[in-house]
C-alpha cells in the first residue's frame, strides 16, 4: 500500500527548469556585453514601438509616464559617481573613496552608481514591460495627458539641473568625452 516516495517532487522540477532558463538568458546577456552600440539600438527601437502603440492606441499615458519617471531615476543614478563627494566631505570623511579635487592628489577614475550594463538592461526590462502592460485595458487610466507632459519636463529640468550643478560643484566629468587622453609610447 505504502509507495516509495519518488525522489524528485513537482516543485523541483519547476526549479530546474526555471534555472535552465535563467542559465540560457544569462548566457545571451553575457553574449552581448560587447556590443553596447546594437543594444541601445534595440532598445531605441523598442521604446520607439512603445511609443508608437501608446500614440496609436490613444491612452496608456500613465504606463508611459511611469516609464519616464523610471528611466530618469536610472539615468540619474548613471551621472552619479558611486562614492558622493558632497557627503564625503559634508560628513568629514576621508578614506580614500572620494573624487580629488585637487591637482596634486592622486587620480582615482570616475565609478558610476549604476554601470551602464546594469543602466541598459534595467531600462530595456522596464519598456518590455510598459509594453505588454499597454495591452491591458485595466492599466489604461483616465488622464489628461498634457499635465504629465509638462510635469514631467518639470521636473526632468529641475533635477538635471541639480544634477550639473553638483557636477559643477565636484569637478567631474561622468563622460569620458572631452577628457585629455594620454598615449602610451
Amino acid at each position: 500500500m505504502d509507495a516509495p516516495e519518488p525522489d524528485s517532487t513537482p516543485f523541483d522540477a519547476v526549479t530546474a527548469q526555471t534555472s535552465k532558463y535563467m542559465r540560457i538568458y544569462q548566457s545571451y546577456l553575457d553574449t552581448s556585453t560587447p556590443y553596447v552600440t546594437y543594444r541601445w539600438a534595440g532598445t531605441a527601437t523598442v521604446l520607439v514601438c512603445f511609443f508608437l502603440r501608446i500614440i496609436y492606441a490613444q491612452g496608456w499615458y500613465i504606463i508611459a509616464y511611469c516609464l519616464g519617471i523610471y528611466l530618469l531615476n536610472l539615468f540619474l543614478a548613471f551621472l552619479q559617481p558611486k562614492f558622493d563627494p558632497s557627503l564625503t566631505q559634508d560628513e568629514g570623511l576621508e578614506d580614500g573613496d572620494s573624487l580629488p579635487t585637487k591637482q596634486d592628489e592622486e587620480f582615482r577614475p570616475f565609478i558610476r552608481r549604476l554601470p551602464e550594463f546594469k543602466f541598459w538592461h534595467a531600462a530595456t526590462r522596464m519598456i518590455l514591460i510598459s509594453f505588454v502592460c499597454s495591452w491591458f485595458e485595466i492599466f489604461n487610466l483616465p488622464v489628461f495627458w498634457p499635465v504629465l507632459v509638462v510635469y514631467w519636463l518639470i521636473l526632468f529640468a529641475l533635477t538635471m539641473r541639480r544634477q550639473i550643478q553638483h557636477m559643477i560643484k565636484y569637478r567631474y566629468v561622468p563622460f569620458s568625452m572631452g577628457k585629455t587622453r594620454y598615449n602610451r609610447n
